[in-house]
């Protein structure tokens, strides 16, 4: 696993318009770029560039990196350099499983305690989602399946949790982007989406966490098998 790349730093997005102090937002913006994969697996995370473009000084980028070291994103190696991180299974079944046990705990709450207004928020984004389906763009569909799974999480109340959520399934996300577009599997996830929805609006508890099970059950084999097929982005054991 040779580290054969650079970074392109034209693809980090501006960070003027963003909120929060100056490692903030360079933070946010080197994240979305490795978790879109414009900064791909393996590749060299060279500061210069970084402050070149983003028009900054050292101390914040050194600082951002260092956090996403700690967050796996990045791999800081003396003497040899920084790079993005590859993936690595162990990290992406942790990330699925602990996912996993808090949409099951999630949905269950929302489910119990669901307002008018949280009901219509959710169908919204069902909408959203068919329409996004129906003008073929994969990226924006993401961005809304993200959404849904966002809206449960903070419809529990407890305002930490989106943002635990969100961490412990950095890797997931990551190798999510890899699996986009897969033919029908938008189409799928819709249905599923909806199942959950239904169930929810149904007051039924117990079916909301089966169609949540199955619904996040689908993504783990699809990882497996581009594991499999593209070992070359992934860490050796």
């Amino acid at each position: 696993m040779s580290q054969t790349t650079n970074i392109d730093a034209s693809l980090l997005k501006d960070i003027s318009e963003l909120k929060g102090t100056l490692t903030q937002r360079v933070l946010q913006v080197i994240k979305e770029a490795i978790l879109a994969l414009d900064f791909p697996p393996g590749a060299n995370l060279r500061k210069a560039p970084i402050c070149e473009q983003l028009g900054v000084s050292r101390a914040p980028v050194a600082e951002a990196i260092a956090r996403l070291a700690a967050e796996g994103l990045v791999d800081v190696v003396p003497q040899s350099g920084t790079h993005v991180s590859y993936f690595s299974m162990p990290d992406i079944r942790e990330g699925a499983f602990l996912r996993e046990a808090l949409e099951l705990a999630a949905v269950a709450k929302v489910t119990r305690d669901l307002t008018d207004d949280q009901r219509i928020k959710l169908s919204r984004n069902i909408r959203l989602q068919q329409l996004l389906i129906e003008d073929g763009d994969s990226a924006g569909f993401y961005q809304a399946d993200e959404e849904f799974h966002t809206l449960l999480m903070e419809f529990t109340g407890f305002q930490r949790l989106p943002d635990v959520a969100q961490n412990v399934s950095l890797q997931v996300r990551r190798a999510r982007m890899l699996l986009l577009p897969t033919e029908g599997r938008a189409a799928d996830t819709l249905d599923e989406h909806r199942a959950i929805f239904d169930a929810i609006c149904a007051g039924d508890e117990t079916a909301a966490q089966d169609k949540m099970r199955h619904h996040l059950g689908q993504l783990m084999p699809r990882i497996e098998a581009l594991h499999a097929a593209q070992p070359d982005l992934f860490s050796k054991p």
